[in-house]
């Protein structure tokens, strides 16, 4: 028994240790009075390579702000599963909750929720209902990205004949508002060009490929295929790829330069567009913070976002800035 009680004290005073050891960058602190932030943040899908790439960025802003980070989301764009996630990040009592939402209406009663616990909630990629959250961090305007889709899907097409989209579903609050403004877009300055049909993929390649090869069996005289997910466009130029349609049928869309460069050399893809991802998700992660210790306020025009400098604030959205188009000529500089 005397030689067993030293090992037991020996055995409580590690696990004393282990229990108070600090997690890496604990000397870094909020401005509220020293509490370390944990910040959670959700894509749609957490294996789309889109939010990969956001998640690196995530990465490289924790580091800087010396906040814990977890990251979680469902398989595939799943609206029940976000909400089950917020609610359990309630229970676990994040200070940040930022969420690329597939469904407005549906995670906004969750998220209202958590703010009513005190919880800071920032939107990125796609938006919640305003009054559910503090801001929203906003790749680039809806016009904006809908109107370089338009326009480059004209300029291919000599602004005539048929086209079709993929999108990743027909919830996705921020796809249906590309998909108005590109609806729009083409009743004011495209009157030869024709929508014949919008199709969802679930965001997954393979899906993609196949509704590709069914809109190429069921319109003969399709001219061009824009795909406004990231899997949907190596995933629609596979199908023209295997339809003998490369040329003929255009394909372009909301990418990542890497999941479409072999495409791109090919002449399938004629053009990618996007913004930089990893960009997208280090301004969520700075704003989550600045939003929590009150450097960021209602009101506010201007928002210094770090290594990006300053960027507008337009109400209660930070925008990143402009659409960039990737092509042959230039998709070999990018790296994401």
């Amino acid at each position: 028994m005397k030689q067993f009680l030293p090992f037991v004290l020996l055995i409580g005073l590690a696990l004393e240790s282990g229990c108070h050891k600090q997690p890496e960058q604990s000397e870094q602190s909020d401005s509220a009075g020293g509490k370390k932030l944990t910040i959670a943040l959700m894509p749609k899908s957490k294996g789309n390579a889109y939010f990969i790439s956001c998640k690196a960025g995530a990465d490289e802003a924790i580091k800087e702000v010396g906040a814990d980070l977890i990251f979680d989301g469902p398989t595939e764009p799943d609206p029940a599963k976000q909400n089950e996630i917020v609610e359990n990040w309630i229970t676990l009592g994040a200070d940040v909750i930022a969420v690329a939402c597939e469904n407005k209406e549906g995670i906004s009663t969750a998220l209202k929720k958590a703010k009513a616990k005190g919880i800071k909630v920032v939107t990125f990629d796609s938006d919640a209902n305003p009054d559910a959250r503090d801001f929203f961090v906003n790749q680039a305007t809806p016009e904006g990205i809908a109107q370089t889709l338009m326009d480059e899907a004209a300029r291919l097409t000599d602004a005539e004949g048929e086209f079709a989209i993929i999108t990743a579903s027909l919830t996705a609050a921020n796809m249906n508002e590309w998909r108005k403004d590109i609806e729009a877009r083409l009743r004011e300055k495209y009157p030869m060009m024709k929508l014949v049909d919008t199709k969802p993929c679930d965001d997954l390649k393979d899906k993609a490929q196949a509704e590709a090869t069914n809109l190429l069996s069921a319109n003969p005289n399709l001219k061009l295929i824009m795909a406004i997910c990231s899997p949907a466009v190596p995933g629609a130029a596979e199908a023209v790829k295997q339809a003998g349609k490369t040329g003929v049928v255009k394909v372009i869309g909301l990418g990542l330069p890497s999941e479409n460069r072999k495409y791109v050399h090919e002449g399938v893809t004629q053009s990618v567009i996007l913004w930089k991802t990893r960009d997208l998700g280090y301004l969520t992660i700075k704003v989550a913070e600045d939003v929590a210790n009150g450097k960021l306020k209602t009101g506010d025009t201007i928002y210094h976002a770090g290594r990006l400098g300053d960027l507008e604030v337009k109400g209660d959205s930070i925008v990143l800035g402009k659409p960039f188009i990737f092509n042959n000529e230039n998709i070999d500089q990018f790296d994401f």
